[in-house]
């Protein structure tokens, strides 16, 4: 596949190798993730022939084995699995570059929503490199573009294009927005989930994120911090701007909100990582700093799924 895009960069295509997203559980009748199922139909790859039988549809006839024993004979094939798969990226104002207003942007430094971008780009590279089917769906308070699972190096373009044109802005709606994907996705595929989490309720989240497990869906929960979030290192006179409502809070010595910021951030990691596990959902917790690298965390990520397999 061409690799010339902003998201797909050649040493994380390389450093992912032969790595597989092999979903766990059955999907449609069919094991996700590997390529061949034991189903045959009319879709994907010759296999045999067999006997024309009445019911059969007549242009999967080969008339060259016709001309050749004056037998009517079909083509059979062997068709590829069905699953689908679903990139849903939060877009919203949180997902952006968390700096001092000050601080001029550094090209060394990932925002969420760029780090997410990235993610999403090396998933739907791995998947359509196998086979798999896997559509985009972009929110904030609801959902954005929906770009359905296709597969094929043309719907890598579609997939690319949509990534490179996103910027952060909005609110956060993810229960909401959930929900009315849950009652668009019919058959059971899935579902991979890339935010930040700062929604109101991570309960909502969870029922939300619960409602697709109902349904079947295998689903994935990749968490994405900014090392500000994590460490907090804001100290003396700091305007903190809210990057989804532009709303401003002045502190004289932000040490004094460091404490109950992070307790509020270890309970939020702490909800969605004991309420996945409770649901069978994968939680990753991923950082932007780049003394960890996406395709690294996300390879690792990759090699321990297989061995749980």
């Amino acid at each position: 596949m061409d690799t010339k895009h902003v998201y797909l960069e050649p040493v994380a295509i390389s450093r992912l190798g032969s790595l597989e997203l092999v979903a766990r559980l059955v999907v449609e009748g069919f094991i996700a993730g590997m390529h061949k199922s034991p189903y045959q139909g009319f879709s994907v790859e010759f296999v045999e022939h067999r006997q024309y039988m009445p019911g059969d549809e007549i242009r999967y006839i080969d008339w060259k084995v016709y001309a050749k024993s004056d037998r009517y004979y079909v083509k059979k094939f062997e068709e590829e699995t069905n699953l689908k798969s679903y990139l849903l990226l939060n877009i919203s104002g949180s997902m952006g570059e968390i700096r001092a207003e000050d601080e001029e942007s550094s090209g060394d430094k990932l925002g969420k929503l760029e780090y997410g971008c990235y993610l999403a780009a090396c998933l739907a590279h791995l998947m359509l490199r196998q086979r798999d089917s896997v559509g985009l769906v972009t929110f904030n308070d609801g959902m954005l573009r929906y770009i359905p699972p296709r597969h094929g190096s043309r719907h890598l373009h579609v997939l690319m294009s949509e990534l490179e044109s996103v910027s952060p802005n909005g609110e956060t709606n993810i229960s909401a927005t959930f929900n009315e994907l849950a009652q668009r996705i019919v058959r059971r595929g899935l579902i991979i989930v890339i935010s930040d989490f700062l929604d109101d309720d991570a309960e909502q989240v969870l029922r939300a994120l619960r409602y697709f497990r109902h349904k079947k869906h295998e689903v994935i929960v990749f968490h994405i911090l900014d090392p500000a979030e994590v460490e907090f290192p804001f100290d003396g006179t700091t305007i903190f701007r809210d990057m989804e409502t532009g709303e401003q809070l002045l502190a004289e010595d932000a040490r004094e909100l460091r404490a109950g910021f992070l307790e509020d951030m270890d309970n939020l990691k702490t909800a969605l990582r004991n309420g996945c596990r409770a649901d069978s959902i994968d939680y990753v917790q991923m950082n932007t700093s780049t003394t960890a690298p996406y395709y690294t965390a996300l390879s690792l990520y990759l090699s321990k799924r297989k061995r749980r397999l």
